[in-house]
């Protein structure tokens, strides 16, 4: 069994991934009050609180991180821009999820970022397999994960979106370290 760090600290080129804090809560809201950020998300309700992101920033901290990580994508000057996620499903299947903030899209941070969670994850965490799925509405996300080293599975699955109210298809990708 590996022995994970309480909180992981992860830095890339441009950004610095860690755990979410309390004084994230006001960016958290902001971002994510963006239907268009929400809907493209599996757990992100439509309209987005305030109390919503306390109940998030929460949660991470109760995290069993030898099972889920969520990190803040922080950019130095900036805060935080967004987040990256991965969690363990009941069968040990670990699966990733992000979002970026609306100011910040189209200028590589996902990509950066996710590639440096797979690399924790693989270095750290032990992970050799890991799967991700983006809605086959959102081509840009699937852009994001195929530079991060993914591969579609040819699986397309319909997974709920809390935002959209329904489930959406879902395209599902893998990565294998």
């Amino acid at each position: 069994m590996c022995v994970i760090e309480q909180r992981p600290v992860i830095e890339t080129e441009r950004l610095t991934l860690r755990a979410p804090r309390r004084h994230d809560v006001e960016r958290v809201a902001a971002f994510c009050v963006d239907h268009d950020v929400a809907r493209m998300t599996t757990r992100m309700p439509s309209p987005y609180t305030r109390a919503h992101a306390e109940d998030f920033v929460a949660r991470c901290g109760t995290q069993d991180r030898s099972r889920d990580n969520t990190f803040a994508i922080e950019l130095a000057d900036e805060g935080l821009i967004g987040v990256v996620g991965m969690f363990t499903h009941l069968d040990g299947q670990v699966e990733m999820g992000y979002w970026i903030g609306r100011p910040y899209w189209g200028r590589g941070y996902a990509t950066e970022a996710a590639k440096g969670a797979l690399d924790w994850a693989r270095a750290t965490w032990k992970k050799r397999y890991v799967t991700a799925g983006h809605f086959a509405d959102n081509a840009a996300s699937g852009r994001v994960l195929i530079k991060a080293g993914f591969l579609y599975t040819g699986v397309v699955e319909h997974k709920p979106s809390i935002a959209r109210g329904e489930p959406a298809a879902t395209r599902m990708m893998v990565w294998l370290a």
